[in-house]
């Protein structure tokens, strides 16, 4: 293994919530005035954290979002994820290769704690994540692109940036990896390719990225 850590990104990684989470998203954000299509939302705050869709709408109409916008927003997510949520194919297999093969491994997610572990308790996956594992844009000051959460996720993990792999979906999960100076793999099952143009390697499979990381 050419890596001392592999820090997974959460939503379209291992868990299959964009779907879900951008659909609620854009019809939230049409039901308030802003029409907002699936496309938008995915090309707008696809692995952004929620601070975006606020400062993005401001600064686009002037308007600020309500204040229980994040809480509304988050309870329509949850009570989906409880009905529709499963983990993203081949993400299980991932990761019992590298328990197997003793890799450290961690997430770092723009999503807030609470619906981390929603998801993972849904799908499962809270058995291969306990906390020290799991870090937040909660955690840090800024999210992605910012580099702050990868860096502070290798921090805690006690690995150099430089021999950390990010595993990303999004462009702005991409150029957050790229800034804090780690190699990023793109999953691309959702994201075209020329999107996530600045990462070291892309895969289209999951069951692809064991193979990459050796």
């Amino acid at each position: 293994m050419r890596y001392e850590l592999v820090i997974f990104d959460n939503d379209g990684v291992l868990v299959d919530s964009e779907p879900i989470s951008n659909t609620i998203l854009a019809g939230y954000l049409t039901e308030l005035g802003h029409p907002t299509t699936y496309e938008d939302s995915l090309r707008d705050y696809m692995g952004a954290a929620m601070h975006r869709v606020h400062d993005l709408l401001l600064e686009r109409t002037g308007q600020r979002l309500p204040e229980e916008f994040d809480a509304i927003f988050h309870s329509r997510v949850f009570a989906a994820f409880e009905r529709e949520l499963e983990p993203v194919a081949g993400a299980v297999g991932v990761l019992e290769k590298l328990a197997v093969g003793g890799v450290p491994y961690c997430l770092a997610s723009s999503g807030s704690h609470e619906r981390i572990r929603v998801g993972h308790r849904r799908t499962g996956l809270d058995r291969w994540f306990d906390d020290e594992r799991i870090f937040s844009s909660e955690d840090v000051g800024r999210g992605k692109p910012a580099p702050d959460l990868f860096l502070h996720a290798a921090e805690r993990m006690g690995v150099a940036p430089e021999k950390c792999v990010v595993v990303e979906d999004s462009p702005l999960g991409v150029r957050a990896a790229v800034a804090a100076g780690m190699d990023v793999y793109g999953f691309t099952a959702m994201t075209p390719a020329e999107r996530l143009s600045g990462a070291t390697e892309l895969f289209g499979d999951m069951g692809e990225l064991a193979d990459l990381l050796v």
